[in-house]
Formats: C-alpha cells, sequence, structure tokens
C-alpha cells in the first residue's frame, strides 16, 4: 500500500491535518500567528545542523524551535520590549545564522526549495511513522493541557486564580508547537506550515458558532485543502505545499460567503 508515493503523501497530509486543526485554532484564538512563523524560521537552523552532525531532521528542528520558544519566554520576563518585537528578533536572527551555517557546509548539497516550500510526494514510510506517532502525541498532550490553556485563552487571570496554572500550559503548548513543525516540515515546508496552522482554523471560525465546532471545522477544512491540493497538484503538475494551502484559501474564501448570507439573515 505505502509503494506508491501518491498513497504516502495522502497519509501524511491527513496525518497533518488531524493535529493542525486543533493546535491552529488555539492560534487564531491566541493571536500567535507570528510566533508560528518564528519557530518556522527557527526550523531552517535544526535542518543545518542535522545535515552537519548526521541527526533526524525532526528530533533536530524539534529541539532547536522548542529552544527558540523557550528564549522567547525568559526574554518576555526579563525585558521589557513588546512580543512583536522579540519575535521579530528571533524569528530573523535564528533564520540568519541558519543560512549563514549553510553558507559554511558547502561539501553538502542543500534542496532550498524543497526546505521552504515543501515536498510532500517524497515522503517516505518513516516519515509517515513521525508524523502519525509524533502528532498522537501531541494531541494526547493538547487533551491533557487543553481544560488550563483554554481558560487561559478566555480569561487569564481567572484561570490563574482558580489554580489551573496557565503559564505552564503556556510553556507546553509553545512545545507542542514546535513538535508540530517538526513533523510537518518535510511536507509543506518553512515558509508555509504557519499557513497550515492558520487558514483552516480561520475559515472554521467563519462558519462555526462554538469552540467544538470550530475545532471539528478546522481538522475538515485541513483534510479537504490536503485532498484537493494534492489530487490538483496530479492534476495540473503543480507544487504540492503550495497547491494545498491554495486549496486552504479557497475553502476560506467560500466562507465568506457563509458570514454574508448571516449578516443578511440577521438583517
Amino acid at each position: 500500500m505505502f509503494d506508491d508515493f501518491f498513497i504516502r503523501a495522502l497519509v501524511a497530509g491527513i496525518g497533518v491535518a488531524i493535529v493542525t486543526g486543533p493546535l491552529g485554532c488555539f492560534v487564531v484564538w491566541r493571536r500567535l500567528s507570528y510566533f508560528g512563523d518564528t519557530l518556522a524560521h527557527s526550523a531552517l537552523l535544526g535542518v543545518t545542523l542535522a545535515y552537519s552532525f548526521q541527526f533526524n531532521i525532526a528530533f533536530s528542528v524539534f529541539l532547536i524551535s522548542s529552544l527558540i520558544a523557550l528564549i522567547l519566554i525568559k526574554l518576555q520576563k526579563r525585558t521589557n520590549l513588546p512580543g512583536d518585537a522579540l519575535l521579530g528578533l528571533l524569528a530573523h536572527s535564528s533564520l540568519a545564522v541558519g543560512l549563514v551555517v549553510i553558507g559554511f557546509l558547502t561539501f553538502i548539497r542543500f534542496d532550498i526549495m524543497g526546505l521552504l516550500f515543501g515536498d510532500i510526494l517524497a515522503v517516505n514510510v518513516t516519515d509517515l511513522l513521525i508524523i502519525w506517532l509524533g502528532g498522537g502525541l501531541i494531541l494526547l498532550v493538547l487533551k491533557i493541557i487543553w481544560k488550563p490553556l483554554f481558560a487561559s485563552t478566555v480569561n487569564y487571570e481567572l484561570a490563574e486564580a482558580e489554580g489551573l496554572n496557565p503559564d505552564r500550559a503556556k510553556a507546553v503548548f509553545t512545545i507542542l508547537m514546535a513538535a508540530l513543525i517538526a513533523i510537518s516540515i518535510k511536507m509543506v515546508g518553512l515558509l508555509l506550515i504557519t499557513g497550515m496552522l492558520i487558514i483552516p482554523a480561520a475559515m472554521a471560525r467563519n462558519v462555526s458558532d462554538s469552540p467544538f465546532k470550530m475545532v471539528l471545522f478546522s481538522i475538515i477544512g485541513g483534510l479537504l485543502s490536503v485532498l484537493i491540493g494534492l489530487f490538483s497538484s496530479l492534476e495540473f503538475n503543480t507544487p504540492s505545499g503550495p497547491s494545498i494551502i491554495a486549496a486552504a484559501l479557497f475553502l476560506f474564501i467560500l466562507s465568506l460567503f457563509r458570514i454574508k448570507q448571516s449578516i443578511q439573515l440577521k438583517n
């Protein structure tokens, strides 16, 4: 079954879509889209270190992205800089360091386009195991921290007063984001992973009236994006990663008509 590259791509895409759905909802609720971009940029440094020391790419990206996330949390407590300034500093610094390291690795041939935009058609069985096992672990941890994380998203002070430890939930969530980027980097690449997080969740928000429905529709939107994107890529010979994101954008545009109809009904 997994001998066919297109079947492997479908299985990988479905696995990533199931994980990005609920995580993407929290990214939208907590306004963390730029944070996702920062972790994605830092992933380039993780990839270069993996090539340098013969590490597994997903493991190396997870370590570096987690380190960047923890540095961000530490800097927020030790400096008076606004959050967006810290995110910009870390995003561009880690990206620059990664590019400098690539400059020294002249003996290694890099597929820059594959790193930036992904190549889901090149995933192998090992990648599938990483995506599904890693994704299952991410969802399990997210289920454990769901209550404090959601409560702090609605009202941080109230969650803290109830002893839910929102700071710990936030730290764990940042690690989960790093893990997601690590398992999905080969699918959609550094530049598009944030789109996979945000666009289906944004579409789901347009057509949902409760958090549960938003999570459900976000997963469905991600699955449809993968299916439409991969089959259109096969039909029209377009890049697979960007095709998936373009399909997600198409679904988001369709969701805007749902908002328009709701407004007309209210009036």
